[in-house]
């Protein structure tokens, strides 16, 4: 009993009934002006060329969502859609739409007025007063009438819901996006995850990247006790924090404005910062960089300038004060980068940590590879990036 009376607790039940008979006002408001059953049917001619309008589909489509599903206008349903028709596909849905709209219009309308006018009647034959034959099909006065009355309301009850339930179906599916809009947002959608995706991967290098140095070079100043190295340390954590928090800002702004486009992502050319502080931090960095690095195109070179930054970091968390052999090889066709210490207890191994998963994606993404793992003795990240 409970399900069946929980649709009139919700208020789309009956702007969804108002819905159908808002489409039937102005066809009514003709009727009073010419009396004709024809009215109905130069109704539903006329609305044929309105449906191929583009506008139309967005008028449409405002009212399905507000009264149909609830939902706003600026609603990120994809249900219903309120752009203009682009297709001829989409014009003659929305002419079947309009047509369809119309017709259960007039019947829910007529019904619930003939079902409310006959539960009234029969209320009011209780009492000796006349019954319209048109609307209760009854002889005489009768007490018993009055028992009647509730079945007509609930029938005018289940026309209300039925008729909403129908006309929100109809809607979905002549309203909804076409094929070709449904791959358009799922390409928008692909974008965006790839887009917070890469968003994740800078914030991971770039502040990941920052704490490590100052963990490792407040770890070490503390063990020292030399207060000329602990003012170094002290330097190189302010820099490397001072670098993370650019990053950073640079980051939200994209988050807060995603029109705005990327610029000022550090790339191959400020290779030298990584590579000092990564020494301040106590690592004995031997780095080779061979060919024009500075005409590395930007997302080679910036993607790059992330896998090496993500490489140190895991040396100085991992291994901490070590030898490290840096490689940077520029050539015709790719930028090939390794970076290597000696091997670990405390190195993962390959395929683990969201670091090195991202250190992978970063190259194939540009079509290249990256290899992370023991190799003869040494752990070693080697990634290849195609520079066409």
């Amino acid at each position: 009993m409970v399900r069946l009376l929980r649709p009139f607790g919700r208020a789309v039940t009956y702007t969804r009934w108002l819905h159908l008979f808002v489409a039937v006002v102005w066809p009514a408001m003709w009727m009073f002006v010419e009396e004709a059953w024809w009215t109905w049917l130069v109704a539903a001619v006329t609305l044929a060329p309105a449906g191929l309008v583009p506008a139309m589909r967005t008028v449409e489509g405002l009212q399905a969502r507000l009264l149909l599903t609830g939902h706003r206008h600026n609603s990120e349903s994809s249900d219903i859609v309120v752009a203009p028709s682009l297709s001829w596909s989409d014009r003659g849905r929305l002419v079947v739409w309009l047509e369809a709209r119309l017709l259960l219009g007039w019947a829910t309308a007529m019904l619930s007025v003939h079902l409310l006018l006959g539960s009234v009647g029969l209320v009011a034959s209780v009492f000796g007063r006349d019954v319209d034959e048109g609307v209760v099909l009854l002889d005489g006065h009768r007490w018993w009438h009055v028992l009647l009355a509730p079945v007509s309301l609930a029938a005018l009850a289940a026309t209300v819901v039925v008729s909403g339930r129908l006309i929100t179906w109809l809607a979905l599916r002549l309203l909804g996006p076409s094929p070709a809009e449904r791959l358009a947002a799922l390409e928008e959608r692909t974008e965006q995850l790839l887009e917070r995706t890469r968003i994740a991967r800078e914030l991971h290098d770039s502040i990941g990247h920052a704490l490590t140095v100052a963990v490792v070079q407040a770890g070490a100043a503390r063990a020292a006790g030399d207060p000329a190295f602990t003012d170094r340390a002290l330097g190189a954590i302010e820099e490397t924090g001072r670098a993370a928090l650019e990053d950073l800002e640079r980051v939200l702004g994209i988050l807060r404005e995603s029109e705005r486009p990327v610029s000022g992502r550090p790339t191959l050319t400020d290779a030298g910062r990584l590579l000092e502080s990564a020494r301040a931090s106590g690592a004995k960095v031997d780095a080779e960089l061979t060919g024009p690095v500075d005409t590395v195109p930007g997302p080679v070179s910036r993607e790059g300038y992330r896998i090496l930054q993500e490489a140190l970091t895991n040396v100085l968390r991992h291994a901490g004060a070590v030898p490290v052999r840096v490689r940077v090889e520029v050539t015709g066709e790719a930028l090939a980068l390794e970076v290597r210490n000696p091997l670990t207890a405390d190195i993962p191994g390959p395929g683990r940590g969201s670091g090195l998963r991202g250190i992978r994606e970063r190259a194939a993404l540009l079509g290249g590879r990256a290899h992370t793992g023991p190799d003869r003795g040494d752990w070693q990240v080697h990634a290849e990036l195609p520079l066409r």
